[in-house]
Formats: C-alpha cells, structure tokens, sequence
C-alpha cells in the first residue's frame, strides 16, 4: 500500500476506535457526538491543507510549496521534490537555450528564423545589422517586406535553396550578400546571410588580374609573331631582317619585364614572415638610385640628390630598393625632356624617415591618385606602354610598404609635375650611420651640394 495512503488511514482508523469505546462506555449519544466532533476536525485539517495546496497552485511560479502536517506531509514533501527537480530542469533548459543564443549572437553570418508562412520569427544581431531589421517592430512580417530584390524573390519561389544567392546590400551601398535559405522542422526555414563583399572583391580582381595580364602578352606576341611570319614569307635585306629582330627583342624584353614582375609581386604577396630583414645605411643606397636615374635618363633631365642626413634602416635593402627604384624610375618616364627629377631624403622631428622624389613631368588628375597602386592601373594606356611601364611597378611598391609598415604619399596636379613620398616608421630608422665610412659621407656630400648647383645627368 502506498506510504501516504497507509499514513491517511490512521487518523479515521484512531478516530473509530475512540467513537466504539465512547459507545461502550458512555452510550450511543456520546459515540455520536465523539463521532461528529472527530469528522470535523479531520475535514477542517484536511479543507485547510486543500487550501493551503490550492493557494500555491494560483500564486507565483517562484512561490515556495507550504508545509504539510498529518497525511499531507508527504504530500507538499513529494510536491516540493518534484517541483525542484522540475525547476533544476528548466535551469538547465534555460541555460542551454542561452548558450545557443550566445552561440548564435556569436556567429559571422546573419541567422533568420522564417516560420511556414517565411514570416520573421527571430534574428540574430549579425542578421539584424546586415538586413536593417528590429525584431521589436518587424517580428512576424514578410521577409520580402525587407529583401525585396527579384534575385531573392524568384529564388525563395523556387524552392531549390541548394545554392545561394548574392544580392546587393540595400543598407550598405557597395555591399554584396550571400543569402541561403535552409529547410528545418515543419516546413519552416533558416535564412543565412554572409557578407561577401571582400570575397567578390578579390574575385574581381582576380579575373580582371587575368584579363589584363592576358591583354599585356598578347600584344608583344602578336608582334613577335607578326614579324616572325614577315621574315618566313618576305626576303628581306641584312638592315631589314636585323630591324625586325631589333623590334621583336624589344618585345620579348617587354614581356621578360611582366614577368619578372609579376614573380615579385607573387613573392611580396605570399612571402609574409620569411623576409630577411637587417640594418643598412641609406646613403649608398640613394648613390645608386641617383647613378640609376641618370643611366634611364640618358642626359634628358636634371637629376638631382638631397641628403638631409645619413642614417641606418631596420628592413630588406632588396624590396626597399625596388620599392625606391620604380618611384624614380616612374619619374623619369613621365618627365618630359629638359625636366628636372629630385630625390631627397631627410629624417623628421618624430624619427620617421621620408624618401621622395619630385618632377616637373606631366603630372596626374587627382581623380587617378587613389588607384594608383592597383595592378595594371594605367592613366594612359598608350604613353605607358611606350614608355616601357607594366602596371605593376607602384602595386610592387604598395605590397613593399605595407611590410615595412610605412606609408605612400602622393601629391600631383596635372601640368606641374609629381611628388611621391615614402614615410618609414621612426622604429625603423636611426640617425647614427652604419659606419663611419669617410668616402660614403665625402660622396654624400658631394651628392648633396651637386643637387644644389642643379647638375645635369
């Protein structure tokens, strides 16, 4: 018999005992009123327990279960038990629900819960941001209300949600989405959203990447072999034939040019931490860069060298270097002949070292400036490509900067000329020399104070 069963039987079972022995002893009045007097107080304790059980089950969830007495100890007892273990429940329950919520908020891509009829039933704060949405005002309606583009319509009508679909972002001008509906439960749908606005950058960058590098080769290959078909099908003099291989030299030099550029910027793009990086003095490096402009130039323009003062560089002599050489090199394409090309360097009150060069050439529309450093990023294609230029010598500087943390200043108006300027981080850069080397700083000076005299290459 059940514990709580057995214990209500006691006080009745007690309480007829009493009633038969009140009837033996002072007669059936007596039993009678004993009887009566047991009966309601056994219903006022058990209408006071009810009560009391009634009360709680009306009140709080949180309110405590009552004490019981008698027959109803057990009772509240079992109650109490079972009410804490189904509180423990709902504890943990919540604390799971919240964790998946946490998990969820964490999450880089935007989560929307569509109910059967693709009604907004909750969103995650990525979504909320990537969509424009407020759960407090746009639970329960129309995802289309808030994605009304014709790719997403048609593509949330199909019902095929293997794929996703990208659509521009109406919040973000410039943005690109990635939206996919998944199937969960009863009909019902998850709506993912990932901004793959870089992502589609890069992919556009890499076709037109190919397109332009396969624009760049073709046209030295249709020459080469336009002359090669030339010299198979004509008979040709000596003067004639050595023209023509003298014309498809130079395109063969032109692509050599490409391709060696192309190799450094791989190199620069993928070679994150294995550069070998040590300390060098800058003045013979700008001896070289000044030697080198004057060679390209050929005894065209005024090339002139100012040391503002030596000093040492923490970074790779080879990229900086390069990075340097296609500044100056640019200069001199674009300077018009009787131009002057100037090369400075100077160390700034914070540290910073600066390496410019300045031209009275051409100039650039302010318009251009920003796209500069893009690969194969020309403002005239033709002069460019006459000149002997890539494309790639200012991408190769940007990618050489970044490493060494510094900085590409560009200042130019069409007409008066250019001025690029490099700015090392001070962290990098200290005033004392590598060495005391009394012909490195005799030829500085002499670099210096031919800079001044205004010295023709």
């Amino acid at each position: 018999m059940n514990p709580i069963v057995r214990a209500g039987l006691v006080v009745p079972a007690g309480s007829l005992v009493i009633v038969l022995l009140m009837w033996a002893i002072a007669g059936p009045v007596w039993a009678l009123g004993a009887l009566i007097a047991a009966g309601a107080a056994i219903f006022a304790f058990h209408l006071r327990h009810l009560s009391l059980l009634t009360e709680w089950a009306a009140g709080p969830l949180d309110a405590a279960v009552p004490e019981g007495r008698g027959t109803w100890g057990p009772v509240f007892s079992a109650l109490y038990r079972r009410v804490r273990t189904r509180a423990a429940y709902q504890r943990d329950l919540q604390q799971m629900i919240e964790r998946f919520r946490n998990a969820a908020d964490a999450l880089p891509d935007g989560v929307v819960v569509l109910d059967t009829d693709n009604r907004i039933e909750w969103a995650n704060p990525r979504a909320l941001l990537q969509l424009g949405l407020n759960l407090k005002s746009d639970r329960g309606q129309p995802i289309v209300n808030f994605l009304r583009e014709p790719e997403f319509i048609r593509y949330l009508q199909r019902g095929d949600y293997g794929e996703a679909v990208l659509v521009d972002s109406h919040r973000n001008r410039g943005a690109t989405l990635s939206l996919q509906l998944v199937p969960f439960a009863a009909d019902e749908k998850l709506l993912m959203s990932r901004d793959v606005t870089h992502l589609e950058a890069v992919a556009r960058m890499r076709r037109d990447f190919i397109a332009n590098v396969s624009h760049e080769l073709k046209t030295p290959l249709t020459v080469i072999s336009g002359f090669l078909e030339t010299l198979q099908e004509l008979q040709l003099d000596a003067k004639q034939r050595a023209r023509f291989l003298q014309l498809m030299q130079e395109q063969a030099k032109s692509m050599q040019r490409l391709v060696e550029d192309l190799l450094t910027l791989s190199a620069l793009e993928s070679e994150q931490d294995n550069r070998a990086e040590s300390p060098f003095a800058i003045v013979p490096l700008l001896l070289r860069l000044s030697a080198d402009a004057k060679g390209l130039s050929q005894g065209q323009h005024t090339v002139a060298l100012e040391i503002g003062a030596a000093a040492t560089v923490l970074g790779s002599r080879d990229e900086l270097a390069s990075a340097f050489g296609n500044l100056v090199s640019n200069a001199i394409r674009y300077t018009p002949v009787g131009g002057t090309i100037t090369l400075a360097w100077r160390v700034d009150s914070d540290g910073a070292g600066v390496f410019a060069v300045a031209d009275t050439g051409i100039g650039i529309a302010p318009e251009h400036i920003p796209r500069l450093t893009e690969r194969f990023y020309r403002v005239d294609r033709s002069r460019s490509r006459a000149t002997g230029g890539t494309g790639l010598g200012l991408a190769i500087v940007k990618h050489v900067l970044l490493r060494h943390q510094a900085e590409l200043e560009i200042s130019s108006s069409p007409g008066k000329g250019s001025a690029f300027a490099v700015r090392l981080p001070g962290r990098r850069v200290e005033r004392t020399p590598l060495g005391d080397d009394p012909q490195e700083n005799q030829s500085a000076a002499s670099a210096h104070t031919g800079a001044h005299r205004g010295t023709r290459a």
